[in-house]
């Protein structure tokens, strides 16, 4: 389906947003190659093209996974054992999930393309928020504008709440910027897209990919930033990833905010894909109130730890309803992602294929909510 803007946007911009999914897919999923250590099999060395970064400097090997009680359910593949081999629809009956068991939880989808919001499958599930992550400086940046401008406008289409996040920028991608600068870069954003009110500071703030991974006192600066300069505005503090060392990190940005958050982010990929709760946990014991999961959900493949298994997605997926309702205080819930890689990328989350053919995930998501 085409994007909004017709064949004028996707002749002149098709490779910009194809680059700039290349810098941001796969930043959070990473951790699992490495995060919760390299028990399914893996080579311990997957390196995701864009802004994710090699395990050894990521500094996760420490995590081992289980710990918790909440060990993979009886008969289910163990990362890296996928016994489905490359099948892109999984024929077959996934995890069975409860008929709205996403009862309680608030679903959104993150996603970089637009196409979505015109999906008939998508409207289908009654969803009525997305996420999206932003350059800080993307108001600088002419087709950093023309790809929210685009996003913005089809989630308005499609009656959905805008999530926006914000990161590093795609053109100067290490730089960590001043309070002042981010302070001004957040204002004209809001000025040029007013209708947007829910905001995070920044995404995986203690991910190495990004320039404030050794900065948790200004990471939380920009959370204060935002909360001060957006009047009524819901903001997510933290979005953190659940990697080794984010205690460490979540203490010190904790001491460092102006104010008390009203909600806390957490990015669980380790979580529900290996089929456990240590990162939701571990959050729920160090903060106070509500949590989104604000990136989250079943992967179809990355590199050789998660061959591909349209199967061992929709367990995922499955199991990531579980871990919502662990938590009363687990309030919303933000999949990812709605559109699949090509075959043979090293990153693929997407609910439907890049050929276009909904995966048993989907199927999965149609049946936890109910529809």
């Amino acid at each position: 389906m085409q994007d909004a803007g017709g064949s004028w946007w996707a002749g002149r911009t098709r490779w910009i947003v194809a680059g700039v999914v290349a810098l941001v897919v796969a930043v959070g999923a990473v951790a699992l190659a490495s995060g919760g250590g390299d028990d399914g099999g893996g080579d311990g060395a997957d390196t995701v093209v864009g802004t994710a970064v090699a395990p050894a400097q990521t500094g996760r090997g420490a995590r081992t996974t289980g710990g918790d009680g909440d060990d993979p359910q009886p008969g289910l593949p163990e990362p890296g054992r996928g016994r489905d081999g490359d099948d892109e629809t999984g024929d077959g009956p996934a995890l069975p999930v409860r008929k709205g068991a996403a009862s309680g939880v608030e679903v959104g989808i993150g996603e970089h393309g637009t196409a979505m919001f015109d999906d008939p499958r998508f409207r289908a599930l009654g969803i009525r928020r997305a996420r999206l992550v932003v350059a800080y400086d993307a108001t600088k940046v002419r087709f950093e504008r023309e790809i929210v401008d685009s996003w913005l406008a089809g989630a308005q289409r499609a009656g959905v709440e805008p999530f926006i996040t914000f990161g590093h920028s795609r053109v100067r991608p290490q730089r960590l910027p001043s309070v002042a600068e981010f302070r001004a870069r957040f204002r004209e954003f809001h000025r040029r897209w007013p209708q947007v009110r829910v905001f995070a500071a920044w995404n995986e703030a203690n991910h190495a990919s990004q320039p404030t991974s050794g900065a948790p006192e200004r990471a939380a600066d920009f959370f204060d930033v935002v909360r001060a300069e957006c009047s009524g505005c819901t903001v997510v503090a933290g979005d953190l990833l659940d990697q080794a060392g984010m205690e460490r990190y979540l203490a010190t940005y904790r001491r460092s905010l102006d104010s008390t958050p009203a909600v806390w982010g957490l990015h669980n990929y380790a979580d529900t894909n290996r089929f456990r709760r240590t990162g939701v946990q571990t959050l729920l014991r160090a903060v106070e109130g509500p949590i989104w999961l604000t990136e989250t959900g079943g992967l179809y493949s990355f590199g050789r730890s998660f061959p591909p298994s349209a199967r061992r997605q929709a367990r995922a997926l499955a199991y990531t309803f579980r871990i919502a309702r662990s938590s009363p205080r687990i309030e919303r819930v933000y999949l990812y992602n709605w559109t699949g890689a090509p075959r043979g990328a090293r990153f693929d989350a997407g609910l439907i294929s890049a050929s276009g053919t909904p995966r048993p995930a989907y199927r999965t998501l149609k049946t936890a909510l109910g529809r």
